[in-house]
């Protein structure tokens, strides 16, 4: 599975606080509780690097287990674009001791669910299942990080499968082709401007050895968390995942040197033809990610900033651009702050019948020079941070959730606890920080447009919303000195 926002354009919403969705959710008041207290959670590491992180839910006999290895799309070279989540698919190829298929099938025998998911960032592979067995998921894992079959027959098996996929999620999807195409503009050199899935000629060209080559470089256990959430005991996983896991060797890996996009310096532009019922835009703006949770701002402040225009029904955007002026049939804005590279921030737009691009483009300008000129009241913040704050709380409600969320800050270098304190940041954003972020990165110099020209399909002729004089940006009063 791919977890690399194909989606994007119909759920911008995923991360409403782009900064607290960490993939997913202990029900509670918004302003009532924040995430789980960090006593709650038991840690230690390995004499090999292998971190573990232990959450206690005694509410259901259930234990989840998660792998989560620091390897993503962000890691590949030039040429091999796409191994990361190839081998993903070859992890379940088997070893000597557990041929193909037998791990899904003795998850499965014990009534247990396992999958994996490969982003930009990092690979995680999971399991839930009745807690009698969680033993069984170490013994699995620990078998394959080492002993994985990696042969000739497999990969080319596996690889076939994964440009299959990308013809079925990207080639043929229109909107997850538009977002392709984003971010490939967006980023000169970033490698967040590269799929996941991958581009279909390095696809075509990739060879055994880069398989293992990855294998070899990144699956090691100093370079992998593991957390296991549900009705277990803290000392037994401790215990179950030195018996399985400690006597695999930690490996020197790979210098991560530093990639570091180059500052933009005007507006990009690019137009996408695909056959589609609509056209879409996306309007892109490089941002800043989170990087120390306690003495940033500015993350926090671009956060409420995506509430306040599309935190709920009545929001800003949704207000003005599909029920006052009727120029968008759908809106949705998105802050992308919890990544290992540069953040963003995105707002989608698909036209009303009869209304261009151009259309929409100008009220967006307008209405984001109306934010910053007039700022946000204090009553429009609260409402907006009790609908953040609360999408957060309620991300917690499952035993999975609260794994995937330690998983996920773990990786991404920040505390497996931040998430508590993000929730109190979150509240301490003032009127004035969301209007200073709106005027600092709202602007031309860091804006990518994204547009999706919609072709004739077999059931229908539309006409193109695409105007020939699209491109001639209008003024932005945010950026103005």
């Amino acid at each position: 599975m791919i977890l690399f926002r194909l989606n994007l354009i119909n759920t911008l919403r995923r991360t409403l606080c782009g900064l607290l969705s960490a993939c997913v959710v202990v029900p509670t008041t918004a302003f009532a509780a924040d995430a789980a207290p960090a006593s709650s959670v038991h840690s230690r590491t390995l004499s090999n690097g292998l971190e573990i992180f232990v959450k206690v839910d005694r509410r259901a006999p259930v234990a989840v287990s998660m792998l989560w290895y620091r390897a993503g799309s962000i890691d590949e070279t030039s040429g091999t674009t796409g191994v990361a989540h190839v081998l993903e698919h070859m992890m379940f190829q088997g070893t000597n001791r557990f041929p193909t298929g037998e791990f899904s099938s003795m998850i499965a025998e014990v009534g247990g669910r396992s999958n994996a998911f490969t982003s930009e960032d990092y690979t995680g592979y999971h399991q839930q299942l009745h807690n009698s067995n969680l033993e069984l998921s170490f013994e699995l894992e620990a078998d394959r990080m080492v002993n994985l079959n990696i042969t000739e027959a497999s990969f080319a098996k596996e690889l076939r499968v994964v440009m299959e996929e990308r013809r079925q999620r990207v080639d043929d999807n229109p909107r997850a082709l538009l977002y392709e195409r984003l971010n490939s503009t967006m980023f000169m050199a970033h490698p967040y401007r590269t799929p996941v899935v991958g581009w279909m000629n390095d696809l075509e060209n990739m060879q055994l050895s880069d398989a293992r080559d990855w294998y070899d470089a990144w699956y090691a256990p100093n370079n992998t968390v593991l957390v296991v959430s549900g009705d277990v005991q803290p000392e037994q996983v401790f215990e179950l995942a030195e018996k399985h896991f400690g006597q695999i060797p930690a490996r020197i890996l790979p210098v991560r040197k530093p990639q570091v996009e180059p500052e933009q310096t005007g507006i990009k532009r690019v137009i996408v033809k695909a056959p589609a019922r609509m056209a879409t835009v996306i309007m892109a703006y490089h941002a800043p990610a989170l990087r120390d949770i306690e003495n940033d701002w500015e993350p926090y402040a671009l956060s409420i900033l995506a509430g306040v225009l599309d935190g709920h029904p009545a929001a800003r955007l949704q207000r003005e651009m599909v029920s006052t002026t009727r120029v968008a049939h759908s809106v949705s804005s998105d802050y992308d702050g919890l990544r290992r590279g540069p953040g963003a921030f995105f707002v989608s737009v698909s036209p009303a019948q009869g209304r261009s691009v151009d259309d929409v483009e100008q009220v967006w300008r307008e209405q984001l020079d109306l934010l910053v000129t007039k700022g946000v009241s204090k009553d429009e913040l609260q409402r907006v941070k009790a609908q953040v704050i609360a999408s957060q709380v309620y991300r917690q409600d499952s035993v999975f959730g609260q794994a995937s969320q330690i998983g996920r800050m773990r990786s991404l270098g920040l505390p497996h606890d931040a998430t508590s304190v993000m929730t109190r940041k979150l509240r301490e954003v003032t009127p004035n920080q969301v209007r200073a972020v709106a005027r600092k990165y709202l602007v031309d110099d860091k804006l990518t447009v994204a547009i999706l020209d919609p072709q004739p399909t077999a059931a229908a002729g539309e006409i193109s919303l695409i105007k020939p004089g699209l491109v001639k940006p209008g003024p932005m009063k945010p950026g103005s000195k």
